[in-house]
């Protein structure tokens, strides 16, 4: 009994060691899942983590872009006049010409290359004639017939099939290089027209026709690369006695200038907020792109005057935009300048501060161009633009017209008289034996800004110097006169505009003074015989 006893104590003990073992490794087997529960949880932690990072840094990435496409646009800001300065503005003719060979003439190998002429001696070499041991077999000798007349057969056959195919091939290759030597004959002669017509072109712009001069100096303002925002649009107008180019240039405007300062990444709140540009530095930027881009376009223009047929320029700026007070549409000009080349090539335009460069150059300029505050234009564009008539035969239909050449001097300066008091002056004529060189004195009746004027009337065939400026100016002193105008029916020197630039002097030369009178209902015309 004792023996049975000690045996279920055993069988107990061993089966409550099993069931330690069992919950041990419960236990163990839940530890491990919960700690790989846990390290699942930490890694999954870790990969947020990692990811969140990645993002963030993904943001402030996109932050440094947006900064450095904001800084970049500057840059090309400030450095519109820079930028043309490393470049050569002059269009080389030669480089308006085809220059390109035509292609040479290729055709497949299987039409250039002759076919493989057949050749007897290839087929009946195949053959060979019985020898002294075939021969006495009987029937070899007609064997050796047989087969030699099938291969000087065959031998026939293909040369037919050759001489057939060989025609074939040289109609092809007749037909192909017929219709390249047409090619070739209309593309030399595209070349050489083309050419001819650069050659005429060159030779009428060398010649300073007008035609010639506004095509090319177009050409040269087309080719001058911008920033993105600037229209590049523009008119020109040329005047051949004064070698005067006139152009009137659309600026960009204002929104040309980032309202964005700074671009920052709040994480907090994760966007990228903005920075706004204060106003006065928009306005300055803004001033800054209207004077670097009037300095550039003249630099420009002289700098490929390869023909030495400009002695002087005009431009005048001005912008597409919206009135804040009244909403409606406007065009105001922002900058007025007229310049001679020669005074221009002084300037070493590396180192100049642009707006103070063009005041000194007596240009007018607006200023606050931001708020569209507009000039007068030196020039009017219209009055420009009217051409004189050198031949009686292109007259046409302006037979009813007045010359006004044919007028005498004391008639000419009636008309300048009369034009004058029509644009709201008080204008009198003087009497021409006591004038003291001035020919018309007019008012302005308008407060503070009018006052006396002293008008001269230069009916003239030749271009006016600057002599006639300066007695104008001399008038004006003595006369003690707010302005002087000098009207003439030719054109102005370069240095009577240089001389005229910074005093309170205006010039009008023939094709302004017709437009002045088609604006005030006088038609005329100026022939010069």
């Amino acid at each position: 009994m004792a023996r049975r006893s000690g045996f279920m104590a055993t069988i107990a003990r061993e089966a409550a060691r099993q069931a330690r073992i069992s919950e041990a490794e419960r236990k163990r087997y839940e530890r491990e899942q919960i700690r790989i529960a846990k390290e699942q949880q930490r890694q999954q932690i870790q990969n947020e983590k990692e990811a969140k990072l990645r993002y963030i840094e993904s943001r402030i990435e996109e932050t440094d872009d947006l900064n450095s496409e904001l800084a970049e646009r500057i840059e090309e800001l400030y450095g519109i006049l820079d930028h043309t300065l490393q470049v050569n503005d002059m269009v080389s003719f030669s480089s308006l010409k085809i220059n390109e060979k035509f292609k040479d003439f290729n055709v497949p190998n299987s039409i250039s290359i002759p076919l493989t002429k057949p050749q007897l001696d290839d087929y009946i070499s195949k053959i060979k004639p019985p020898n002294l041991f075939t021969k006495l077999m009987p029937g070899s000798e007609k064997k050796y017939q047989r087969d030699l007349n099938e291969a000087k057969q065959q031998f026939e056959n293909d040369f037919v099939q050759y001489e057939a195919k060989e025609d074939e091939r040289l109609v092809t290759l007749d037909k192909l290089k017929a219709e390249y030597d047409q090619e070739k004959s209309m593309f030399e002669l595209k070349v050489r027209n083309r050419n001819l017509e650069i050659d005429e072109f060159e030779e009428s712009y060398r010649n300073g026709e007008s035609e010639a001069v506004i095509a090319y100096n177009t050409m040269v303002l087309e080719r001058s690369e911008y920033p993105t925002g600037f229209p590049q649009i523009f008119r020109l107008a040329y005047i051949p006695d004064s070698k005067e180019l006139v152009i009137d240039y659309e600026l960009p405007n204002k929104d040309i200038v980032p309202t964005v300062l700074e671009y920052k990444y709040v994480k907090t709140k994760d966007e990228i907020s903005e920075k706004s540009r204060k106003i006065q530095e928009i306005k300055n930027i803004y001033s800054d792109v209207v004077a670097g881009l009037t300095l550039r376009t003249i630099h420009e223009v002289l700098e490929a005057d390869q023909g030495k047929v400009i002695d002087v320029i005009v431009l005048s700026g001005y912008v597409h935009s919206v009135d804040p007070a009244t909403g409606k549409d406007v065009t105001p000009y922002l900058i007025s300048i007229r310049v001679t080349k020669e005074k221009f090539k002084e300037l070493d335009l590396n180192r100049v501060e642009k707006t103070v460069c063009l005041r000194n150059l007596g240009a007018q300029v607006s200023p606050r161009p931001a708020e569209l505050q507009a000039v007068k234009p030196i020039v009017e564009f219209d009055m420009v633009d009217k051409r004189f008539v050198e031949h009686e035969d292109m007259l046409g239909s302006l037979q009813g017209l007045p010359n006004l050449m044919e007028l005498n001097p004391y008639e000419f300066e009636m008309l300048v008289t009369d034009l004058f008091a029509r644009m709201g002056l008080d204008a009198k004529l003087t009497r021409s034996s006591k004038d003291g060189g001035v020919d018309c004195v007019a008012y302005d009746t308008r407060p503070i800004v009018g006052g006396k004027v002293v008008i001269q009337a230069k009916r003239y065939k030749n271009t006016v110097g600057v002599s006639a400026v300066r007695d104008l100016y001399g008038t004006m002193l003595n006369e003690g006169a707010n302005k002087g105008i000098l009207v003439t029916t030719k054109s102005y020197g370069p240095d009577a505009y240089e001389f005229a630039k910074d005093k309170p002097i205006e010039l009008i030369d023939g094709g302004g003074l017709l437009y002045l009178l088609e604006q005030n209902g006088i038609k005329a015309r100026i022939i010069f015989e």
